[in-house]
């Protein structure tokens, strides 16, 4: 899924308004007591995860969420991982995570309240791609006037929409569904690579993670330039945390401690996907 306001893989469609919390006595049915007297299973990684989500989860475990859950429990001494598999639709917050049916989202949009952020653990940025030696080579920002008359592929109601808008790229652009059930189609990424390969369009932005999942795995000789030097309209960058209950403080204290040891090893795993990873100061992290 892609989402309007960040790129969080749940943010926008928690917006719904959240309903009355369960008791306590009928969430502790489906979980341990944890540190602190936090209702988090002691002995399972429980996780809200979409179950067609590809690069970040997947039913058959293959997304990098996926990896990054197992390293997380066997850094936390869990024995296992389960998941709570829910579409990324209004609501998902709620009936996961909320529901106390599971107890860590891996990945979340800082500063969005329908969850407790704990610390990012990566920074990543939209990119924009087109295809290598086809004329757009060295565009870095979507106002380039390389880009004034090529048709360039947005989802639609995303921020970069908003920066083609105000550079007038909006009347020959290709927009692409916002909402996509990928269990049913391809992804917006993944026909975007389609697309620029095809000739259908010129040029694509999409989130950084996406873009640079299918670029590597097309095989196809696309650029995938992150959008650090935009000087104007919407920010194309954002950190993503892990998102846990209001409630689960020694939980997310436990996860930012895990977080600041294992940044390396956290790196690794974003990287192997092509993950597009940015320092605070936009520097491209490459290990």
């Amino acid at each position: 899924m892609i989402f309007r306001r960040a790129p969080s893989l749940v943010a926008m469609f928690a917006l719904a308004g959240v309903l009355a919390m369960p008791s306590v006595a009928a969430m502790a049915q489906g979980a341990g007591i944890g540190a602190a007297g936090e209702l988090v299973d002691p002995d399972v990684l429980r996780v809200c995860a979409d179950p067609s989500n590809m690069p970040f989860t997947d039913q058959s475990g293959e997304g990098f969420e996926n990896k990054l859950a197992e390293f997380v429990a066997a850094k936390t001494g869990r024995k296992s991982v389960s998941y709570t598999w829910f579409p990324m639709v209004t609501g998902f917050v709620r009936q996961t995570l909320r529901a106390n049916r599971c107890d860590i989202i891996m990945g979340y949009a800082q500063g969005d309240e329908q969850v407790q952020n704990t610390n990012a653990y990566y920074r990543s940025t939209y990119v924009l791609m087109y295809k290598k030696g086809g004329g757009l080579d060295g565009v870095e920002t979507i106002e380039d006037p390389k880009l004034a008359d090529k048709r360039i592929g947005v989802v639609m109601s995303t921020p970069p929409a908003s920066n083609m808008a105000r550079a007038n790229l909006m009347k020959k652009a290709k927009v692409y569904e916002l909402m996509v059930d990928t269990r049913f189609t391809a992804s917006p990424a993944e026909m975007m690579i389609k697309d620029i390969q095809s000739g259908e369009i010129d040029a694509a932005v999409v989130w950084g993670p996406m873009g640079g999942y299918y670029a590597a795995k097309s095989g196809a000789d696309v650029a995938v330039v992150p959008l650090t030097k935009e000087k104007t309209g919407s920010r194309m960058s954002y950190r993503i945390t892990m998102g846990v209950r209001p409630s689960d403080q020694e939980w997310k204290r436990t996860l930012n401690r895990l977080i600041k040891d294992n940044q390396a090893e956290i790196n690794k795993i974003l990287l192997g996907y092509g993950v597009p990873l940015i320092d605070e100061q936009d520097k491209p992290i490459t290990q």
